[in-house]
């Protein structure tokens, strides 16, 4: 099955066009305020009109005011929620959403799997105290076990350079990358971006080893 690849962080029309260029499945935007990509939901707009047809816009979200999700939502596909929110709050919306978990040393996947079922996956993050994400941090992969219930998107200190091996000891559904395509802080090296999702489609077309 082919890994389906998440570009995060775009907080330029031009890099949202290297992405679908390259082909990205889905483009990520971060609404919240405390990350150097965050976006207003006016800038939230503005991108999201540029976003071609079946490729999915997903927006980030951590422990915000269920009014920002909503006046957010006309202008994306899914959610994805970082913070502590219970599922009920990820449900609010009548949208698909995602689950991202950090992966602390005392985590139990299953038992998260199990809470937040509704879920259309889980993304796995490295754990950082204080740091919702984007830590630019990988964990230890072999922490994923292959018998959860929902899909796995992986994150977490990818880079061209170690997507390969990722995509081959996790076999995830898809891949999350936001720092290890970027020149600056939401600012995308289109040559990265390029090299990332052919490196992850050439993992996909190789045997492991």
């Amino acid at each position: 099955m082919r890994t389906r690849i998440k570009i995060c962080g775009l907080t330029r029309e031009a890099d949202i066009d290297a992405a679908v260029q390259a082909g990205a499945d889905a483009l990520g935007f971060v609404m919240w305020p405390g990350s150097k990509r965050a976006l207003t939901p006016e800038r939230l707009e503005q991108l999201s009109a540029r976003v071609p047809p079946f490729v999915t816009r997903v927006g980030l979200f951590v422990d915000q005011e269920p009014d920002l999700v909503a006046n957010c939502a006309p202008w994306l596909d899914m959610l994805q929620f970082h913070g502590e929110e219970p599922p009920e709050a990820c449900e609010l919306y009548g949208m698909s959403w995602l689950k991202a978990l950090r992966m602390r040393d005392d985590i139990d996947l299953h038992e998260q799997a199990e809470r937040y079922h509704r879920s259309r996956g889980l993304l796995l993050d490295a754990y950082r105290p204080g740091v919702p994400g984007g830590t630019g941090d990988t964990f230890d992969w072999s922490r994923v076990p292959g018998d959860l219930a929902l899909p796995i998107i992986l994150a977490g200190g990818l880079t061209p350079d170690n997507i390969a091996r990722a995509v081959h000891q996790v076999a995830p559904h898809g891949v999350d990358v936001s720092g290890g395509v970027e020149a600056a802080a939401g600012l995308k090296d289109h040559d990265l971006i390029k090299n990332f999702i052919d490196r992850v489609w050439e993992a996909d077309a190789a045997p492991a080893r």
